[in-house]
C-alpha cells in the first residue's frame, strides 16, 4: 500500500473512530476500537481489512459493530463497500479474560455504557480508566476565548467543592466546538473535588438504548434505583432523545429527584432548549431551569489558540507560523475538523519525511479545506466595513485622505490580504489602483495598532466575525 495511501486511511480511521469513541463511551471504545488496525483495501471487491489482535475480539467486535463499522466507512470512502473483520497475521492468541477476586468479569469486558464509578472502586489505576471519561479532556487542556469562556466558567463551578448557584447547567454548542470536552472535564474534576462521589456520564442515544433493554428485561426498578443514586449526572446529544415520550418521562422524574437531593446536572446539546422539537414542555422547562450557556464558533484568534497548544504534543517537530496561520483562517466550521486537520498534515510529513509546509497544507488537506472555505470576496469585505464604520461605499476607491474615511479603507485592505487568497496588487487594483506598496502599509499598519490599540482589535475581531459566520 502506497505511503499517501495508508496516511488517508489512518485520516479516515482517526475521524470515525471519534465518532464511535462519542457513540459508544470511552470505555468500550478502548476496549474494542481502539485496538482496530486498518489494513488495505481490495479496489476488485471494494473489501476494507480491519484486524485486531485476538481471535476472541475480532469476533466480539465482528458480531456487534461489524454493521456500524462498514456503515461508517461507506460514508467516509464511496470505493468501501465492505469491512473483513479478522485476526491480525500471526497474532490467534486466546484474549485473557481477567477476572475480580470474586469472579465477576471485570467491567470493561462487557457493554456496560452507562458508566459510574464511586471512591470504593477507584483502585490504582485511577478513576479516568473505569469512570468512561477520556484522560486528555480535562480544563487544564480546554483553551478558551471569548466564544467559550462564559461555558468554561460555569462548568468550573459546577465542578467545584461549593454547591453551585445554578443547576442543571445546559451546554449548548455545534458539532465540534468543545461541549463533550467540557463535559469530560466536569467530570474529572468533580471526582477530584469530591472523592466519594458517584457519577454518570453517557449520550443521550446510549440512555435510550439502557432505557429500552431494561423495560424488555422486567427491571425498571433496578434502572431507576441505579440512575438516581448517583452524585454529578452528564448526557451529552440530549437532542437525541427527542420524540422518545417513555423515555422523557423517566429522565423527567430522574431530574426531579436528583434536583430534590441538591445533585448536579449538566446537558449537551447542539441547539438550544427552545429548540429542541418533539420534547415535551414539563421536560424543556426543567432544562431551561438552571444556565444555558452557549459556546459560539471559535474566532480566528481562538482558532490559533488551539493550534498552537497541540503542537505541543510534536516537538520537536516545527510548523511555520504561516502554516498555522492558514489553517486558523481557513478551517472555520469547528474546531475538531481544525485540530483533525493539523493531525493530518502532521501525519503526513512524518510519515513521508518531508517538511511542513503551506504548499503540502494545500495539497494533502484538499477536501478538509474545500468543505470549510466559504469564498469571502474583496467587495464583500468592503461592503461590510463600509457598513461598520457607517461610510460610503465608493470611499473604499476615493483618493480622499480624511481620517474618518483612510482608517476605515486600511481595515478594509488588512482583512482583504488576511481572509482571501488574492495578492498585493490585486487587492491594490480593487481600491481605486492603488499601488502594492499602499496596500502592504495599510496591513501592517493595521498588525501594529491591533497590538497597541484596544479599541482597533475590537474593530476587527468584530468584522472578523461577521465575515466569518
Amino acid at each position: 500500500m502506497e505511503d499517501s495511501e495508508a496516511v488517508n486511511l489512518a485520516a479516515d480511521w482517526s475521524d470515525i473512530s471519534q465518532g464511535l469513541r462519542k457513540d459508544l463511551g470511552h470505555q468500550l471504545h478502548s476496549q474494542w476500537i481502539k485496538p482496530i488496525q486498518v489494513g488495505g483495501i481490495n479496489k476488485d471487491t471494494g473489501t476494507l481489512d480491519l484486524f485486531l489482535p485476538t481471535e476472541f475480539s475480532a469476533n466480539w467486535v465482528k458480531d456487534r459493530f461489524a454493521d456500524r463499522l462498514s456503515l461508517a466507512w461507506k460514508i467516509a470512502r464511496s470505493e468501501v463497500r465492505h469491512v473483513n473483520i479478522q485476526v491480525h497475521p500471526g497474532r490467534r492468541q486466546v484474549a485473557d479474560l481477567r477476572l475480580h477476586s470474586d469472579g465477576r468479569r471485570p467491567a470493561n469486558d462487557g457493554d456496560h455504557s452507562m458508566m459510574a464509578i464511586s471512591a470504593d472502586t477507584l483502585g490504582d489505576a485511577g478513576f479516568t480508566s473505569s469512570v468512561g471519561l477520556d484522560a486528555s479532556l480535562t480544563f487544564a487542556a480546554f483553551i478558551t476565548g471569548e466564544a467559550n469562556v462564559l461555558a468554561f466558567n460555569a462548568a468550573q463551578r459546577m465542578a467545584a467543592t461549593e454547591k453551585p448557584q445554578f443547576s442543571p447547567l445546559y451546554l449548548k454548542a455545534a458539532t465540534g466546538q468543545g461541549k463533550t470536552h467540557l463535559l469530560h472535564a466536569i467530570g474529572h474534576s468533580f471526582l477530584q473535588a469530591h472523592p466519594r462521589s458517584r457519577i454518570f456520564y453517557c449520550s443521550a442515544e446510549r440512555f435510550m438504548v439502557e432505557f429500552v433493554q431494561a423495560l424488555k428485561a422486567n427491571q425498571m426498578l433496578e434502572f431507576k434505583a441505579r440512575l438516581r443514586s448517583f452524585d454529578l449526572l452528564l448526557v451529552d446529544d440530549i437532542q437525541f432523545i427527542i420524540g422518545k415520550a417513555s423515555a422523557q418521562e423517566e429522565l423527567l422524574y430522574t431530574i426531579d429527584a436528583l434536583l430534590a437531593e441538591g445533585k448536579r446536572l449538566v446537558f449537551a446539546a447542539d441547539r438550544a432548549p427552545q429548540a429542541l422539537d418533539g420534547v415535551e414542555p414539563r421536560l424543556l422547562s426543567r432544562l431551561s431551569m438552571g444556565l444555558v450557556a452557549d459556546i459560539q464558533a471559535a474566532d480566528i484568534e481562538l482558532r490559533k489558540k488551539i493550534l498552537h497548544s497541540k503542537l505541543t504534543k510534536f516537538a520537536p517537530l516545527q510548523v511555520p507560523e504561516d502554516v498555522l496561520d492558514f489553517l486558523a483562517r481557513t478551517i472555520t466550521r469547528n474546531v475538531r475538523e481544525l485540530v483533525g486537520g493539523l493531525n493530518k498534515l502532521i501525519a503526513y510529513a512524518q510519515l513521508t519525511g518531508q517538511e511542513v509546509s503551506l504548499q503540502l497544507a494545500e495539497e494533502q488537506l484538499t477536501d478538509i479545506l474545500s468543505a470549510n472555505r466559504r469564498r469571502i470576496t474583496i467587495d464583500e469585505i468592503q461592503r461590510t466595513v463600509c457598513q461598520f464604520y457607517r461610510i460610503d461605499r465608493s470611499e473604499m476607491s476615493s483618493k480622499r485622505r480624511a481620517r474618518a474615511v483612510v482608517r476605515p479603507r486600511q481595515v478594509a485592505m488588512y482583512l482583504s490580504k488576511v481572509l482571501t487568497p488574492r495578492s498585493y496588487p490585486e487587492i491594490g487594483r480593487k481600491f481605486g489602483g492603488r499601488d502594492h506598496s499602499t496596500v502592504i502599509h495599510a496591513v501592517r499598519l493595521i498588525e501594529d495598532l491591533r497590538q497597541r490599540d484596544a479599541d482597533m482589535d475590537g474593530d476587527v475581531r468584530s468584522l472578523l466575525r461577521q465575515l466569518e459566520s
